[in-house]
């Protein structure tokens, strides 16, 4: 914005590592004239303060939200997927001018895109991106332990945890795993 790029969006994903569920992207537009204080890389803050700065976010910045589901994961690669969700929420968007994305890979987009390692932590439209990407996706998995009690996915999200993988030994693989991940695909083989 001091460069004078009027429409900066952040763009951040959650995700990309778990066994289960989709990844989630978002892009935000963050008003200058209304910043919620704390913003702050997601993985720094607690579930609680995540979800106390979502709702401010939401309703002071222009949003966008891209949900690749695992179909999508297995079929194009974890990758593939997340970039797609990126696109998805950035078109939610109108008249973003720059895109700044966490990381060091940017999907195609229609406006300037840059990376930033490292951003969610450096750049407050990327860390308001990486709340509204992570509270979402804990909400779905919260969602989807109701329909899939046995996994205990409401305490790890889908992510590789010694409960986790009890509970695929136990139970075999959900629709929601992800079939194409090592420790599912090796559960598959057996």
């Amino acid at each position: 914005m001091q460069q004078g790029i009027p429409r900066v969006c952040g763009i951040d994903e959650a995700g990309r590592g778990p066994w289960a569920g989709p990844v989630v992207a978002a892009a935000v537009v963050l008003d200058p004239a209304c910043i919620p204080e704390g913003l702050h890389d997601s993985k720094a803050l607690s579930a609680a303060r995540r979800e106390a700065l979502f709702e401010p976010i939401m309703r002071s910045a222009l949003v966008g939200v891209g949900i690749a589901d695992v179909g999508r994961i297995d079929r194009d690669n974890i990758l593939a997927a997340t970039l797609w969700a990126m696109q998805q929420a950035v078109q939610q968007i109108d008249g973003v001018d720059l895109a700044l994305v966490d990381g060091n890979r940017a999907p195609r987009l229609a406006c300037e895109t840059r990376t930033v390692v490292g951003g969610d932590g450096r750049v407050l439209s990327i860390a308001a991106a990486s709340i509204i990407a992570k509270v979402t996706r804990d909400r779905i998995m919260d969602n989807h332990d109701a329909a899939y009690p046995d996994y205990g996915f409401a305490r790890h999200k889908g992510y590789g945890t010694a409960q986790h993988r009890a509970a695929l030994l136990r139970h075999g693989p959900s629709p929601l795993h992800r079939r194409s991940f090592a420790p599912v695909a090796a559960l598959l083989t057996r």
